[in-house]
């Protein structure tokens, strides 16, 4: 049986992870057994962790009474620990036993501990002793190990149940993806570091001064600054004059340790590159040495694939694995909305009653009696006090922000000493607040409300932040956190942030975790390198930690580990470069995955939540506008002007009036709406209920009644032109007119319309599909009349839970409607739809110009003979065509064409100035000139329905033309920094936007990203306030205090005077002068000022210093400046900012950005199986048939050469010549190097192998059929690449033909991904993915395209900085382009921003923004940081959310995904046995091979299944008519009969499905019917030749017999009842176990889900038997069994009819005979056939049906021989049924 397979679980016991430790803890022993011992141990755990994170050299110089503290606590822990190790071996033994002390886990974690312990004990005895040296000791690594005794610490809370093999099987499963996701990086780690080696190698070349001691380079020998440089003339930098370009040779612990000298440099570098950390230095150093083109090429693919791509599929499995696992620990961290409940349960009303009443009163109110407390009770709930105390907070807040500092001389104290009396009168106004809250609630009830226990500590915190002592000190968070209390005078916003923050202990847990993390690993670091002499960053525990947090943001983390690496010896090297990147790898891929999974679960929604916004997102979208926009309303306001036509024809000519509507209504309506039409009910329900839910009169009726025209009053009148609207309409709907119908009103009609809900409940899904139109809703009424069989197809269907078809049929009313009233407008106002009120509404030039409008390619066009569409090739670039309309690919080639000639602009290449730029802009203007004239004549300009400016893109268009026309018309000569002409040219600057607008699925992602505007603003507010609060708190403590002299050695202000000598940056190189030289050094004048580029004298500063800190930039520069002028503590500050802002905010913008596209996309609110289905889709469309012929069987020679091909030991020998092939390159080939020959000639042998690899699958497969497969075709390319080469190598051996077979090894290099399924599998989920975020991508080119030719005129000749340099500037668009794509990935972003902020006087002013040097401080501020905000906050984490979806087609195991890649490799396989040609699809009629040959869950029993077997060769015969059927045609028919549809599919694609399932149902027993009375009726004329008058016509035959079959069932039917009920009960049972079978996914009839039984009339086939009634249920219950009495005798199979195969629809040979005796009935059950007609044949199907389907007929007694003769088509039928059914000894002649 084809189904899917489940996974067997057994209950298992729940296992507590901490229950180790709890074995591991109790002993034997009753002391050790005490609490107050197991909480002893844990504390001596802890204070080792504290004696070992100060044990440094640097701590005891500092703190020399450490040393014996120290040595005393571990002496004093491990004897502890080793008593306790003493006592669990006496009790539990060493060895012996499954509960042995070594046996636990625990217990060696314990003894490896004490191990450690007593080595540093040894070793600071030894150190005390002063036999071995305490200064800067390598002995200290050995005490690295012991930092992890926190593990025991915190081990004890771990507590959670989880059965134990549930654990086993998560790790590892997450092992398994872990592992195959770091493969494929090391695969892309490993393809970047063999270009890069063959593309640079070494970059060593510097400019040196001629003059210079060529052997011994230094400092003073370098140009200033340092420049790398290209020995070839034609490409990259050139050394000025007097110096020269030399390769310089020294050590890498002076040249450093990057670059791309052999594969392992290569590999570091590029994971340096990967970090996005310093990567732009190197690619500036490869652009001055090589061709620049390589350097672009080869870094920014790098960045797009392995930072933006590859280690996103590296979050995605963290994060997928992750969550997994805290969906099995959510016992740890509680149920969500716990705390809101605790909340509302201590806020939750009581009833109290009176003699007045019963009401709902407030638990606080009736803990108060006093009429004091109760006349104010109303006050402090009163919506004035709250917000009073709103104001007074938000003043309070602005006030303190107003606080600012001057460098003037005057004291600090100045400037806060106003600020601090009203800051008084604040708290004192808080205070008495919080008094009033407790005399009226009273202090308990105060104190126990969470949010009051917040208020009472700001309130105690602020007021001793008051104290003169205490003011402006770290009290003041108490003061500045009052702003947060703003948060509840937003709604909306305090549920976004309970919603985020409310489950506490999911994101404390994991900020617990993170801080143990860092506390460890620091103490690790420190006791590995705190030997190191001069060497600050490890000395001490809180430097170590200050450094791991600082690898931990990334910012700067290269420079902590090559420090580190200068520091140590060349063997050591390599060992700490991998501990650092290992490290790195952790926090970064795992830790901070890990908060965006806590956020994205937060922002999940539960599974019940999920159906029912399903079910409202439904609704809402059924309810579309009805009413017309306000441009289109306008005409509504102005007087009726029907136009009259003049009529050609005489009255009678016309066959049916058509009354127009609007003209009626306004004869038979003085006043009102329209909507209020009266119903006459009369006579509705007579003719019986109409399903519809249109409710018109019943045509007949209409037509035959006659509506009287002389009325006398209002009602009549209105009556009577009811009755008029209503006869033309349906007399339209009889004749076909399809226009539109008017649809009464809801008024009067909620009763009705009620009542055709319950009618439609009760009938089934009577309503039509979809937006079908009226007219076909009434075609079954054309044929019968009856209203009732309109949907004859949904008559037994169960309803849903939600009526879909109410909710369409809704959505029509409300379409129809609004076209009503636009018909409406249109028949009584000449002027609607006229285009700019002189345009005809008909006119042939307004058709002629919506014909040029409109015009586009159709990639569906059909064959004008057969009606069919035509088979194109390439079609998807035939969709791209009919992407848009010709006008559109017109204008979007004219608007790229501009933008090309716009980036050619610079401020020395000028519009004004040149000639061919100003034809470019010409053109451009002209041809949207035309663009807008003709959309305007086609379709208006604003008050028509599809005006120009009926969106925003209209008026975008509109805005991009009159800028065009205007800077076409005034090509301003003068154009000053900030005029109006600069502004002119910056608007300008947002052409290239039209693209969005004139592609329609860029102008998507837009509306995508606008969609999730609203949580993308609270998180924008969330970051505002948690920046105003730090800035606040920043400005009162470190404004007007952080200035100082830049001249380090001067601490005073009034000694900042003069100048003095400070050393000049010449380079990184670790060079030091020669011999009797200094440092480069120049003279500057002292000056005290604030740091360069952040301040804290005012809050706009501090924010904007905030701002840059959260993107993890420029955060160093806050905390070096803090240390040195106000002292380490202050460091806290901004680690905390950072942790929080950065660590929280930074992924709330990720979660928040994927959760809106995943709801955008309709995948938020999916359930499990949706999910799940939807993913199986997406799989099964990837999925391609494996074009693997198969095994010549009649050639033995081919037959022996396709084993060998397809052996493992040949595919693995294939790859490891691959491998070894690549590995050749893991040093640079020039052709002035030894070993490039050698191993150009090892490389051009192993083509040779290529060759013969390819060679021997050409013969095992013949040429054609290795063509057949993509993957062969990329490896032929390829070898010949390589034999070529191989060629040209011994001819020529130049670096050319190098080149070249690089590029043909590197191409071999990518058929490692092909031959290994997980990285095939991952490859293409990045290639879908970057297939699905084409657009997204196009649109983030397009952003910064536009902010490029913006910042050209900016910030084009702004002068040169820190950051803004020769090779870093936007002095031409292409540059501009290179330096916003640096500073997307935020590599000092924030330098170049306040480089481009200079003003004078350290720049010179211009009369024209190109003669001046300066920037713009205001102009920078909003453009880095708006380009920053959406490129890299927004843009960049839609690409996140696109690998996180897609990811879920690789992250599918067999226990979770509905179809497994196993199972869809074993159709692929079974689908390439039967497609012999490799065509990709196959006639119908060998789809049952496929069928037949499946196993596993698709696997399809064509005995046992034989009805199933025949309903699905009859889906894939009725797709496409009988044609063939594809690969895709079949995997997706078995895709939907393997999943329990009712679970996995969405409301909309089920119902569609079950139509179809139901259609094929009743068509296959339809056709199978036929096809039997066809067979049937021809035998009977060859065996009742003498009867033959008497027996014309089988239905004649029937009637005559129906009398003797009623006499036979009353005779037999006590004898049957017994029989029949056991009948009945394993009937049953075969129908609930079928049901199971379904739920479980297996492939059954749709029992479960379509009712076939219910209100429809069975048939009864016959059957025959020798031997009576006992002899046939003999029969019966055998093959119910399965057992025939013959086993030997098959019965054969005569063909059946047209288009079904002949194992579809057969019978037996002998079934007809004339010798039948007795009939045996078969019940109406779960394969009972069901007939959907009336009746058949006259009354004795009739009396047969009225049983129904619960009550099967019994046994009929023998007739007579006549009869028997007369009635055998009627046995026939129901022994072939119950044959087809249950019999599983039938053959197939296929």
């Amino acid at each position: 049986m084809l189904g899917r397979k489940q996974s067997l679980r057994g209950e298992l016991l729940p296992y507590e992870v901490a229950q180790e430790e709890t074995n591991n803890e109790s002993v034997g022993v009753d002391w050790m057994n005490k609490l107050w011992m197991k909480r002893l141990l844990r504390m001596s755990a802890l204070l080792c962790l504290c004696s070992v994170s100060l044990n440094t050299p640097k701590t005891f110089e500092l703190y020399p009474f450490l040393r014996p503290i120290t040595f005393a606590c571990d002496l004093v822990t491990g004897l502890l620990f080793t008593a306790e190790m003493v006592v669990k071996i006496n009790t539990r033994t060493l060895l012996k036993g499954e509960d042995s002390y070594l046996r636990d886990r625990w217990c060696l974690f314990d003894t490896s501990m004490l191990f450690f312990l007593w080595i540093s004990v040894i070793l600071q005895a030894l150190e005390l002793s002063a036999l071995v040296s305490s200064a800067y000791s390598y002995l200290s690594i050995l005490r690295s190990p012991r930092p992890l005794i926190m593990i025991r610490f915190i081990r004890v809370f771990l507590k959670f149940s989880m059965p134990k093999s549930r654990i086993n099987q998560i790790f590892k499963r997450s092992g398994q993806q872990i592992y195959n996701v770091t493969l494929f990086f090391l695969f892309f780690m490993s393809l970047y570091g063999l270009l890069g080696v063959q593309f640079f190698g070494e970059l060593r070349n510097h400019c040196i001064l001629n003059d210079t001691d060529f052997e011994h380079i230094t400092v003073n020998s370098l140009t200033i600054p340092d420049t790398y440089c290209s020995m070839d003339s034609s490409s990259g930098y050139q050394c000025p004059e007097g110096t020269v370009c030399i390769k310089l040779k020294d050590s890498r612990y002076k040249l450093g340790f990057n670059g791309f000298d052999e594969i392992a440099t290569s590999i570091f570098t590029v994971y340096q590159a990967f970090s996005q950390e310093g990567w732009v230095f190197i690619m500036y150093r490869a652009v001055d040495t090589l061709p620049a083109w390589r350097a672009f090429m080869y870094f920014t693919t790098m960045i797009f694939f392995l930072s933006w791509l590859v280690k996103n599929v590296f979050i995605a499995v963290i994060t997928e694995t992750f969550n997994e696992i805290r969906v099995q620990f959510q016992q740890m961290w509680g149920q969500r909305g716990s705390q809101l409940a605790d909340i509302v349960d201590a806020r939750a009303p009581i009833i109290s009653g009176d003699d007045r009443g019963w009401k709902l009163v407030p638990t606080d109110a009736t803990r108060h009696q006093y009429r004091t407390v109760l006349l104010f009770l109303p006050v402090l709930n009163s919506a004035a006090f709250h917000l009073l105390l709103m104001a007074a907070i938000l003043a309070n807040g602005l006030f303190t922000a107003s606080m600012s500092f001057k460098h003037d001389g005057r004291p600090r104290s100045d400037f806060y000493q106003q600020h601090y009396y009203i800051e008084v009168g604040f708290t004192v106004f808080f205070n008495l607040e919080a008094l009033f809250k407790m005399w009226c609630l009273g202090f308990r009830d105060y104190y126990g409300r969470t949010i009051y226990k917040f208020e009472l500590l700001l309130v105690i915190g602020t007021t001793l932040h008051l104290l003169p002592q205490f003011y402006l000190s770290v009290l003041t968070y108490f003061q500045v956190l009052r702003v947060v209390r703003l948060i509840k005078a937003s709604p909306l916003l305090e549920d976004f942030v309970y919603k985020i923050f409310g489950p506490g202990k999911k994101l404390g847990s994991l900020i617990i975790f993170t801080m143990c993390l860092l506390i460890i690993t620091s103490s690790i670091s420190m006791q590995l390198f705190c030997f190191l002499a001069d060497f600050t960053k490890f000395e001490t525990f809180p430097e170590a930690f200050m450094s791991m947090f600082q690898i931990l943001t990334q910012e700067a983390w290269v420079e902590v580990m090559d420090e580190t690496m200068l520091r140590t010896s060349e063997t050591i090297v390599p060992i700490v470069a991998v501990y650092f990147i290992l490290y790195h790898l952790f926090v970064t891929l795992i830790v901070l995955s890990l908060f965006v999974a806590v956020i994205l679960d937060n922002l999940e929604l539960d599974e019940d939540i999920k159906k029912l916004k399903q079910m409202k997102a439904r609704e809402q979208s059924a309810e579309i506008k009805k009413t017309l926009p306000r441009r289109l309303r306008l005409f509504e306001k102005f007087p009726d002007r029907p136009q009259m036509t003049r009529l050609h024809k005489v009255p009678s000519d016309f066959n049916l009036p058509k009354v127009r509507d609007s003209f009626v209504r306004q004869f038979m309506l003085e006043t009102g709406d329209d909507e209020d039409l009266p119903i006459d009910k009369s006579g509705d329900d007579s003719k019986g209920n109409s399903k519809v839910l249109y409710r018109k009169k019943q045509p007949l009726r209409l037509l035959n009644s006659v509506i009287s025209t002389y009325v006398t009053g209002t009602n009549q009148k209105q009556n009577a032109i009811t009755g008029i609207i209503n006869e033309s309409n349906n007399q339209r709907l009889l004749l076909g007119d399809s226009g539109p119908i008017p649809i009464i009103g809801t008024g009067k009609q909620g009763a009705a319309g009620q009542k055709n809900r319950q009618d439609l409940k009760k009938g089934g899904h009577r309503s039509f599909r979809g937006s079908v139109k009226i007219k076909q809703t009434y075609e079954h009424l054309k044929e019968n009349g009856d209203l009732g069989a309109m949907n004859r197809t949904s008559t037994s269907r169960r309803t849903p839970d939600i009526d879909i078809k109410l909710l369409q049929a809704k959505r029509q009313q409300a379409e129809m409607r609004r076209n009503q009233r636009e018909e409406d407008l249109r028949e009584n106002h000449p002027y609607f739809d006229t285009p700019l009120f002189l345009v005809p509404r008909e006119s042939g030039f307004r058709r002629l110009c919506q014909r040029m409008v409109y015009a586009r390619y159709c990639p569906r066009l059909k064959d004008p003979i057969t009606g069919k569409e035509r088979k194109l090739h390439y079609k998807r670039l035939h969709n791209l065509v009919g992407l848009v309309t010709y006008l559109d690919w017109v204008m979007i080639f004219v608007t790229t064409l501009s933008c090309l000639s716009m980036m050619f602009e610079t401020p020395r290449y000028r519009l004004c100035d040149h000639r061919e730029l100003q034809i470019a802009e010409f053109g451009f203007v002209v041809f949207m000139s035309l663009e807008l004239g003709l959309k305007i004549l086609a379709d208006g300009l604003f008050f028509t329905p599809k005006a120009l400016f009926k969106d925003a893109a209209g008026i975008l268009d509109l805005f991009t033309f009159a800028v065009g026309l205007a800077m076409l018309c005034w090509m301003p000569k003068v154009v000053p920094q900030n005029s109006s002409a600069q502004l002119l040219l910056l608007l300008r600057c947002l052409r290239p936007l039209r693209i969005f607008i004139l592609v329609p699925h860029m102008r998507k992602v837009v509306c995508e990203l606008c969609r999730g505007f609203k949580e993308i603003l609270l998180v924008s507010i969330l970051l505002i306030v948690l920046m105003f609060v730090f800035a606040s708190y920043g400005v009162q403590l470190y404004g007007g205090r952080l200035a100082r002299c830049n001249d380090s050695e001067i601490k005073n202000r009034d000694q900042c005077v003069g100048v003095f000598l400070r050393k000049v940056f010449v380079t990184k190189m670790k060079l030091a002068p020669g011999e009797n030289e200094t440092h480069p050094a120049i003279l500057v004048p002292r000056v005290w000022a604030n740091p360069r580029r952040f301040n804290f004298d005012s809050i706009g500063n501090a924010m904007l210093a905030l701002f840059e800190v959260l993107s993890f930039k420029g955060w160093l520069d806050i905390r070096d400046v803090l240390i040195k002028t106000l002292g380490p503590v202050h460091a806290i500050y901004i680690h905390i900012f950072v942790f929080l802002g950065c660590m929280i905010g930074l992924t709330l913008f990720v979660g928040v950005v994927i959760a809106n596209y995943s709801e955008n996309k309709g995948t938020a609110l999916l359930t499990v199986d949706q999910r799940r289905w939807c993913d199986l889709k997406k799989r099964l469309k990837i999925a391609q048939p494996l074009h693997l012929p198969p095994r010549p069987e009649g050639h033995r020679f081919r037959a022996f050469i396709y084993d060998i091909t397809q052996h493992i030991y040949f595919k693995r020998f294939i790859a490891l010549m691959v491998i070894l092939n690549s590995s050749l390159l893991c040093v640079s080939w020039r052709e002035d190097q030894a070993h490039t020959s050698l191993l150009a000639t090892i490389s051009s042998c192993l083509s040779f192998v290529f060759v013969a690899e390819v060679s021997m699958k050409m013969i095992a497969f013949t040429p054609h059929g290795y063509w057949q497969s993509r993957r062969n075709r990329y490896d032929t390319l390829v070898t010949v690449m390589g034999l070529v080469w191989a060629i040209t190598n011994y001819t020529m051996g130049n670096d050319l033909s190098h080149s070249f077979g690089f590029v043909a090894i590197i191409l071999r290099f990518f058929t490692i991904t092909g031959k290994h399924a997980t990285l095939k599998m991952l490859m293409l989920t990045v290639v879908v993915s970057v297939y699905k975020s084409f657009f997204i991508i196009m649109g983030m080119f397009l952003l910064i395209f536009v902010y490029a030719l913006t910042g050209c005129l900016l910030f084009g000749t702004v002068k040169y900085g820190e950051s803004v340099g020769r090779q870093a500037n936007f002095g031409s668009t292409p540059r501009g382009i290179i330096m916003l794509f640096r500073i997307v990935t935020g590599e000092d972003w924030y330098k170049i921003m306040h480089d481009c902020m200079v003003l004078p006087p350290f720049c010179t002013p211009g009369a024209n923004y190109w003669e001046t040097d300066c920037g713009n401080f205001t102009a920078a501020m909003i453009f880095f940081c708006s380009f920053y905000v959406i490129i890299t906050y927004i843009v960049l984490n839609l690409l996140v959310a696109i690998i996180m979806e897609n990811f879920s087609l690789f992250y599918s195991n067999e226990e979770d995904a509905l179809l497994s890649y196993a199972d869809i490799r074993n159709f692929q396989n079974t689908w390439n046995i039967v497609d012999v040609n490799q065509r990709g699809v196959i006639p119908v009629r060998k789809v049952k091979f496929v069928l037949r040959l499946l196993k596993g869950r698709l696997e399809v029993d064509p005995q046992k299944d034989r009805l199933l077997f025949k309903h699905m060769c009859f889906e894939l015969e009725r797709l496409h008519n009988g044609e063939d059927v594809t690969f895709h045609d079949v995997l997706n028919m078995l895709s939907y009969r393997s999943v329990d549809i009712r679970k996995s599919l969405q409301l909309e694609e089920l119902l569609a499905r079950e139509e179809l399932e139901y259609i094929i149902e009743e068509e296959v027993a339809k056709q199978t019917i036929r096809q039997w009375l066809d067979s049937c009726l021809k035998r009977m004329k060859t065996v009742n030749i003498h009867d033959t008058k008497e027996h014309n016509s089988l239905l004649a035959g029937l009637r005559a017999t129906n009398d003797q079959l009623q006499e036979a069932q009353e005779e037999k039917n006590r004898e049957f009842n017994a029989g029949g009920a056991e009948r009945d009960i394993s009937e049953v049972k075969e129908a609930e176990g079928s049901g199971k079978h379904r739920r479980k996914g297996m492939l059954v009839t749709r029992s479960d889900s379509i009712n076939s039984v219910s209100g429809r009339r069975l048939f009864y086939a016959p059957c025959h038997g020798a031997d009576g009634i006992s002899q046939q249920r003999s029969t019966y219950d055998k093959e119910r069994l399965g057992v025939s009495s013959n086993p030997k005798k098959r019965p054969s199979r005569q063909s059946t009819g047209k288009g079904i195969p002949s194992s579809s629809f057969s019978h037996s040979a002998g079934e007809c005979s004339p010798g039948a005796s007795p009939t045996c009935p078969t019940t109406g059950g779960q394969h009972g056939l069901v007939f959907p007609y009336s009746s058949i044949g006259g009354g004795a199907s009739s009396n047969w049906s009225s049983r129904g389907s619960g009550h099967p007929l019994p046994p009929l007694a023998p007739p007579s021989a006549l009869a028997v003769r007369v009635a055998s088509a009627v046995t026939e039928v129901q022994d072939w049924w119950r044959d087809q059914l249950a019999s599983p000894d039938g053959s197939d002649e296929d």
